[in-house]
């Protein structure tokens, strides 16, 4: 039977999906065979011809795991999912044979299993499976990951480990996750004070890498329901900064920094016909991840021309203004996909730096 670990968190954007991936890359250096499972799937897609949650199709991607896509997704949650519960449409006995039936058959071909939970230890309790109970059903050890700092982790591994005994569930290690880099050693070196007298063991993750959580091109036509034109090579690129293009064209190119999206109006020709221009000179390439361009006004002939011709990878809306377009990249929390080649890449080259696998690996004996 292979070895099990389940992956909770205290919260949303903890980084549990991030530390899943970074658990399989590192399990696969070690074991021959390493499966996955998220028993709850909050978040369906179509994908493969299968409907099984966005992050199940991550994984399966990554780590080439279609074979097991039926299995990987048991529970999906669709829209009245709750409402049919509690209504007596839904039986969770059913519900919870699927997941043992589907986590049993993924372990007689696993060595190493990892099991996503679903946001905080709470999630599903409506339908009588929540992640307490989901761990305790599949026999697996809990990763429980948590925010930086020192006081709300403590506070926060407190009110959530109350759920897991309730379930006699073993949590064996907290990931203290997206840690300063200053304040790392000092921050770990308290909690390992203050969790000194309990049974699991404390983990440092990774260190808080904002380039994690911005956009790529993708991501932000994904999020605008809007083609991406130009350059698909750049639209893997991650971008560092948003920037509006609302002072003269001269300031403008001043105040471009690295891997910059630039929102500029529609009307702003001299504007738009300057970026594609400098866009094709090696030297400012790197500082423009491309462009966001609104407005009713159409973009002149002579400067749609020279946009395509330059090959800029740019985003054409007419729905929202430039103060929309800021605020809703702003505040969006970027996720995984499978295209971002150069975020997956980076994760695992900075789990074989800051995750000890060999430590997590030993608690499961």
């Amino acid at each position: 039977m292979a070895r099990k670990l389940y992956i909770s968190a205290i919260g949303q954007n903890c980084g549990k999906t991030t530390a899943s991936l970074s658990l399989l890359h590192l399990a696969r250096k070690k074991y021959p065979r390493v499966g996955f499972i998220k028993p709850i799937g909050p978040k369906p897609i179509e994908h493969r011809g299968v409907t099984i949650d966005s992050d199940v199709a991550l994984m399966a991607e990554i780590f080439h795991l279609q074979d097991d896509l039926h299995l990987m997704s048991p529970v999906i949650i669709e829209r009245f999912s709750t409402r049919n519960c509690i209504d007596g449409q839904l039986d969770p006995q059913d519900l919870e044979n699927r997941i043992v039936a589907a986590c049993r058959k993924i372990e007689e071909r696993c060595d190493f299993l990892i099991i996503e939970g679903s946001g905080h230890p709470g999630v599903g309790s409506v339908l009588g499976l929540s992640n307490p109970r989901i761990a305790r059903l599949l026999d697996a050890p809990v990763l429980l990951v948590t925010g930086g700092g020192i006081g709300s982790v403590i506070d926060s591994v407190a009110q959530n480990r109350l759920l897991y005994e309730q379930q006699d569930v073993e949590i064996c290690a907290i990931l203290a996750n997206k840690l300063i880099a200053e304040k790392r050693q000092t921050c770990l070196d308290y909690l390992k004070k203050a969790f000194a007298k309990d049974p699991f063991e404390l983990i440092g993750g990774f260190n808080y890498q904002p380039v994690l959580a911005n956009p790529t091109l993708i991501r932000v036509a994904a999020i605008l329901d809007l083609e991406l034109r130009g350059n698909q090579q750049d639209a893997q690129r991650i971008i560092h900064h948003v920037q509006i293009g609302s002072p003269s064209t001269q300031r403008v190119t001043e105040l471009l920094r690295e891997d910059s999206l630039v929102i500029v109006t529609s009307s702003r020709d001299e504007l738009l016909v300057t970026l594609a221009n400098m866009y094709k000179i090696p030297e400012y390439r790197s500082q423009i991840a491309g462009l966001l361009i609104p407005g009713i006004a159409p973009v002149s002939k002579i400067s749609q021309l020279i946009l395509d011709s330059s090959n800029i990878p740019y985003i054409r809306t007419m729905q929202h203004t430039t103060g929309h377009l800021y605020r809703i990249i702003s505040e969006d929390v970027a996720k995984l996909t499978a295209e971002d080649e150069e975020k997956i890449l980076l994760v695992k080259q900075l789990a074989e730096k800051r995750f000890d696998f060999e430590l997590l690996d030993s608690l499961l004996d």
